[in-house]
């Protein structure tokens, strides 16, 4: 036996004018529902042209000056060259001279300090670690300021996360977007590692 409740709901659906209420109601759930997100994507947007513009990123990083006349009993550096490292000191060495607390050995005559070898007078640099040790020059801090004022959202989370000079050089010298055109392209082969204020002049396509 078919109950009460379902003949009559099977007779009300059968009549127009319910279902045009259905239809109705859904419209409007549909339309409230669309200008209820529209709002949402207004007002983050504009929360975040705000932010842009009224409240400068709060970059932490450090600059101590005199690095390389500071005594210390462990140095960071920069880990991944297979034939030269670069200490948090600004010294630059090769991976045999580097001693067993991290720092390069200076008493060994290849051994540099705050090496601009393979850079250009635009702060691009062929080898990595030439480009972090140049960058680490005390005299490079009013630049380093320089592009972080100028920097973008974008790179909130590349930079929000150093906290000194030796970890910003570490950063800003690896290759990024900015090294790249195209996507796949790097702009300039050759000094790919970069820590000046502005990324390599574009190649002729």
């Amino acid at each position: 036996m078919v109950p009460c409740g379902a003949v009559l709901w099977r007779r009300l659906l059968r009549k127009r004018w319910v279902l045009g209420v259905v239809l109705g109601l859904s419209l409007v759930y549909f339309i409230s529902s669309t200008f209820k997100q529209e709002e949402r994507m207004v007002r983050d947007r504009t929360l975040l042209q705000v932010q842009e513009h009224e409240q400068p990123i709060m970059w932490k990083v450090k600059f101590s000056s005199g690095n390389s006349s500071q005594l210390s009993n462990q140095c960071r550096n920069s880990v991944q060259g297979k034939l030269l490292i670069t200490d948090e000191l600004g010294y630059i060495c090769e991976r045999k001279d580097l001693l067993v607390n991290g720092c390069c050995n200076v008493h060994v005559p290849s051994t540099k300090l705050y090496s601009c070898d393979s850079c250009l007078p635009n702060g691009c640099c062929s080898i990595y670690e030439f480009c972090v040790s140049c960058c680490l020059q005390p005299s490079k801090q009013h630049l380093l300021e320089r592009f972080l004022n100028r920097a973008a959202i974008a790179f909130q989370n590349l930079f929000m996360a150093v906290e000194d000079h030796f970890e910003l050089c570490l950063a800003k010298c690896r290759t990024s977007s900015q090294s790249v055109q195209h996507e796949n392209t790097y702009r300039d082969p050759i000094a790919k590692y970069c820590y000046g204020e502005y990324p390599p002049e574009l190649l002729p396509v």
